[in-house]
């Protein structure tokens, strides 16, 4: 048996752990999410202010836009949250508030996948010669960029409200049910019946999304094998480094968040690691934007160089 004193120094060692472990991943999160706001803000910046530039695409601008939106609304609603876990504040958000998160934090994760699918079909058919299938689609496609990113943008709000409004549901009723754990923040949990509907109405897009990224992908490696655009290929060599990051985070991150949701009470070291991976893709992405873009990396360039000579960006 050991003596009330051991047992004080034991516990104070134990605490003095997990208070280490978690300075230690505080800090990662607050580096990667700082990392990314700071490069998604700046390409933003970019391509708002300085995409008049001969020869680009106002289309694939377009895309990029609103996938650099949908990035910052993830690192937002990951990366801050657990930051601020991590140096124990987490009682910070109620169940309404930890609601509203997940909710924004989903919406932006589905608007990733389809502006990122979106991206590489728009590609693969701005590539395509004039002989091939795509033909009809060259003309037609970049009259329904628009429309198209906005009803993904309508389906992810409208399927992803059915959590709140659930909440919303059981507040009124007053009934008491077990909650789970994300890291940052538990709410109540869900019926199998709206989990399922729920999995319905997601799941059936995201097949459909990685199923087109996997074939416009697919397109692209054998145009540019075939045909040696010249012209095309540092754009679409940009684009195909930035998919397979993409379908490389968001395989990891959904196994990660498939396991979270098999269990009520969640490993930390589980709860953690998918949040990192469910930020890494909306962090790096923007640097391999800027580093395929010698526009991107050319005002990057001048922004630093402007403090210490203001006059260069009025010359750009």
């Amino acid at each position: 048996m050991f003596s009330a004193p051991q047992m004080i120094i034991a516990e104070n060692v134990l605490n003095d752990s997990v208070a280490s472990k978690d300075m230690e991943i505080g800090i990662i999160f607050l580096s990667q999410t700082t990392i990314g706001i700071l490069g998604n803000v700046s390409l933003l910046y970019h391509y708002l202010f300085f995409s008049h530039t001969e020869g680009r695409s106002r289309f694939r601008d377009l895309i990029l836009k609103h996938l650099i939106i949908a990035n910052s609304l993830v690192i937002l609603t990951t990366g801050v949250p657990q930051t601020l876990t991590a140096f124990r504040l987490k009682h910070l958000f109620n169940d309404f508030g930890c609601e509203l998160l997940l909710y924004v934090q989903r919406v932006g994760r589905g608007m990733s996948m389809g502006t990122t699918c979106f991206l590489s079909v728009f590609q693969t058919i701005t590539i395509s010669p004039m002989n091939s299938m795509w033909k009809n689609l060259k003309v037609k496609v970049p009259k329904y960029i628009g429309c198209s990113i906005l009803f993904c943008w309508i389906l992810y709000i409208l399927v992803n409200f059915i959590f709140p409004a659930y909440l919303f549901v059981k507040w009124s009723s007053k009934n008491i049910t077990k909650k789970r754990d994300f890291g940052s923040c538990s709410i109540l949990d869900h019926d199998k019946i709206l989990d399922s509907l729920y999995v319905a109405l997601l799941v059936f897009p995201e097949v459909l999304f990685s199923v087109l990224i996997i074939l416009s992908s697919s397109s692209m490696v054998f145009i540019l094998y075939r045909h040696k655009q010249q012209v095309q290929h540092i754009a679409t060599q940009r684009i195909l480094i930035l998919v397979s990051t993409f379908v490389s985070f968001h395989t990891l991150s959904s196994i990660f968040h498939a396991c979270i949701a098999q269990f009520y009470n969640t490993s930390w070291w589980l709860v953690n690691t998918a949040a990192l991976i469910s930020v890494c893709f909306p962090t790096v992405s923007p640097f391999v934007l800027m580093s395929r873009d010698s526009a991107v990396s050319r005002f990057c360039f001048l922004c630093m160089r402007s403090r210490k000579s203001p006059n260069l960006l009025r010359n750009m």
